[in-house]
């Protein structure tokens, strides 16, 4: 079992005739089950066409009723992504998967607004993607790292999703899945919508949660696994060893207030029984201590 994409997820590229659309496709298309997995593309006024045998649409409407797609991976250019976004919530998807770094923020907040009460979850934006590994990978991650196992991994820092991942894979800890939600101010699905999904899921023992300083959806996640999570998690906080009076982060990781900052993120984790390390280099080797112990 796995979260949110297994090997029957049926999927669309919204901006496959892009070139990084087309990269990334070729790619994915190439993990496990990706080229069953991939069946559609969607780029306004290009309808009829196709990219490796896969056929595109004028619209996610269109492409969802022709093939059954029902999760859609975003490379849209930043001025359009949120409106691809809103198309695809439209067209009532299960799943949308925004890869695009940049989308000017009140056009996300306009997004968010959109969604509200709608059944659409949405990944991102500026995000990784999301893995369930040697059955589908959607998104921009090395799928050559990832092995299968019994560990989540939920973060909001691509490259320390990576790193996570690598140390797991290299002591032998496969991954149940692996979602990249992403660091922009305005997003889709938190720590927390990702911890419970892992929470139920009976394939997942334990739980890597990478955070980033900035805003306080760590603190609302470590709250909620202390009182309901019947999972081991170890967390880190991206920003910890960052030099007196730097900001490490995506751009959207912003202090403001007096909160959001690593120190205090990890103070609260700790008091909620979350496995805290102050060194990204230990995400895997503590992992592997605290299931050796249980």
């Amino acid at each position: 079992m796995s979260i949110l994409i297994n090997k029957n997820t049926r999927v669309m590229t919204q901006g496959m005739t892009g070139k990084v659309g087309q990269f990334h496709t070729i790619n994915c298309i190439a993990y496990a089950n990706g080229a069953n997995c991939f069946v559609a593309g969607v780029t306004p006024n290009k309808g009829g066409q196709s990219f490796e045998n896969i056929p595109i649409y004028n619209s996610v409407e269109e492409a969802k009723r022709q093939t059954g797609a029902t999760v859609s991976v975003i490379y849209v250019p930043p001025a359009y992504a949120a409106a691809a976004i809103n198309e695809a919530v439209d067209a009532d998807l299960d799943l949308v998967i925004c890869i695009t770094e940049g989308i000017p923020v009140h056009d996300m907040i306009r997004t968010r607004y959109r969604m509200q009460g709608r059944r659409t979850r949405l990944i991102g934006p500026n995000c990784p993607g999301l893995i369930t590994p040697d059955e589908i990978k959607i998104g921009i991650m090395p799928g050559h790292i990832h092995k299968k196992g019994r560990i989540g991994v939920v973060s909001r820092s691509g490259t320390l999703t990576y790193e996570a991942v690598g140390q797991l894979t290299a002591l032998g800890l496969g991954q149940s899945s692996c979602v990249g939600i992403g660091g922009d101010p305005i997003n889709g699905m938190k720590h927390l919508d990702v911890m419970k999904l892992f929470n139920d899921d009976p394939d997942t023992d334990a739980v890597i949660m990478v955070g980033e300083i900035g805003g306080s959806d760590e603190e609302a996640c470590a709250r909620w696994i202390r009182d309901n999570m019947k999972k081991p998690v170890v967390g880190f906080i991206a920003g910890i060893t960052a030099p007196p009076g730097k900001r490490m982060g995506h751009a959207g990781a912003i202090i403001s207030g007096g909160q959001g900052g690593a120190l205090d993120k990890l103070a609260v984790m700790e008091e909620c029984g979350i496995h805290v390390t102050r060194n990204p280099a230990d995400m895997g080797r503590m992992m592997k201590k605290i299931l050796a112990g249980s």
